[in-house]
């Protein structure tokens, strides 16, 4: 093929291009349709402001307690929930710190309270022990319900998987907190 043929084609094709466009921009132009003023139907947790740009409004999540659950939490289905952290956190006596501390007695223990790890400062500086309850919170969201953490985990949606992992890493303990 010369250089000739290969210009038809390219020509070709480039005037394919600018006709769809141009049909799509006449179309456009003739059958203009105007957005409406106000939605059609309301999507929560989006308001619209007074300019009438949309901004998203901050839905608080509230979650139950999980010391019913933990009740009936199996240990065994928490030690294979578990496998999703483990690849951040070890969880043995005398584990070592990886991405993540180490959770050995993390249930009671202080928050950032890990030596030798460097954690977030929101971490560093939160002052709370770990209770169920905190971990919870934390294990549902983990960058929402601590602002600025480093752990990027999405976290656990189900209420019976944290309630199952909290018991395998209460149960990880030299002294295991009750869970009732």
């Amino acid at each position: 093929m010369d250089s000739f043929e290969f210009n038809k084609i390219a020509a070709a094709v480039l005037v394919t291009a600018l006709l769809f466009i141009g049909i799509k921009e006449l179309g456009n132009f003739i059958y203009h349709v105007d957005k409406p003023k106000k939605s059609a139907y309301k999507v929560e947790g989006v308001t619209e402001n007074s300019v009438g740009t949309k901004k998203e409004v901050k839905i608080e999540e509230k979650l139950a307690s999980i010391k019913p659950l933990l009740a009936s939490a199996s240990i065994d289905d928490g030690a294979k929930v578990f496998k999703k952290c483990a690849a951040c956190h070890s969880i043995d006596k005398g584990g070592a710190n990886k991405i993540g501390p180490a959770l050995w007695g993390v249930v009671n223990r202080k928050i950032g309270g890990v030596q030798g790890f460097k954690y977030s400062t929101a971490m560093a500086n939160y002052g709370k022990n770990w209770s169920f309850e905190e971990l919870n919170g934390f294990l549902h969201k983990p960058m929402k319900y601590m602002k600025g953490t480093k752990m990027g985990f999405i976290g656990l949606k189900k209420d019976k998987d944290r309630a199952n992992v909290i018991a395998y890493m209460n149960s990880k303990s030299d002294a295991p907190a009750p869970l009732k």
